[in-house]
């Protein structure tokens, strides 16, 4: 078969595909976009052409007098202190722990597998990048919060990308409404913008750091979805 009539083979494949599982080339799309841009941005960082624009970004959000101080109120940066804990190790086992058990008792027993191996391995990929690339934080004066560990990529960031999406997505596999599904993805990706932007805010994370968190943890995300799916997680219905 000549290179032209596979390339028409495969566009008819993808077609019928998406006609009858659309949810199925959605996820994959989105996965590969979020690989391809943390790949994009990996490599901008790892030449050290991110530091300008990410310096930059981080000091439109302090005051030009006092670099220390952030813009806005003082309400805001205690919220955005509120948020950010929402993307801790601490709490997302509590959610993860929580969510897990609420499948469990409901027999729901691969979606409660599926979420605690998807936040696992979204640990060991968070720490092993970080290791790879051991990027230092942005300098002490700037950080509002305590910081441990390299910053690049943004764990906070990716594993609230990890874990609210996959959330997301498996309360929307279990609804008969189209709002519920809509409102709970929605949920899912509010969640995990409001922890990234905390990041940088509080100034513990350049930006480059977050967008990189959120692309990873995306991909990871639908990755997994897409395993699960191929086992035959997720039949509608709250209950078997």
């Amino acid at each position: 078969m000549s290179w032209r009539g596979r390339w028409v083979r495969g566009r008819d494949f993808v077609r019928r595909l998406a006609r009858r599982q659309p949810a199925v080339v959605a996820a994959c799309l989105a996965g590969a976009a979020g690989l391809w841009a943390f790949l994009s941005i990996a490599e901008e960082v790892a030449e050290g052409e991110t530091l300008k624009i990410d310096r930059a970004v981080l000091l439109m959000l302090r005051m030009t007098d006092d670099p220390t101080t952030t813009v806005g109120p003082l309400w805001l940066r205690t919220a955005l202190m509120d948020i950010t804990s929402l993307g801790s190790i601490a709490v997302l086992v509590l959610v993860v722990l929580a969510a897990a058990g609420l499948f469990a008792s409901l027999r729901r027993w691969r979606e409660a597998a599926v979420l605690v191996l998807a936040s696992g391995g979204g640990v060991v990929i968070s720490q092993g990048l970080k290791a790879l690339f051991a990027r230092p934080r942005p300098e002490e004066s700037l950080r509002l919060v305590e910081a441990v560990n390299a910053s690049f990529p943004s764990g906070h960031a990716m594993l609230s990308a990890v874990v609210y999406l996959s959330l997301g997505v498996l309360i929307a596999r279990f609804a008969q409404r189209r709002r519920v599904r809509v409102f709970a993805l929605a949920t899912g990706v509010t969640l995990t913008l409001l922890v990234g932007i905390s990041r940088v805010y509080l100034g513990v994370h350049w930006p480059s750091d977050v967008l990189a968190g959120w692309c990873v943890g995306a991909a990871w995300a639908m990755a997994c979805w897409l395993a699960a799916k191929g086992l035959g997680l997720g039949r509608p219905g709250l209950a078997d």
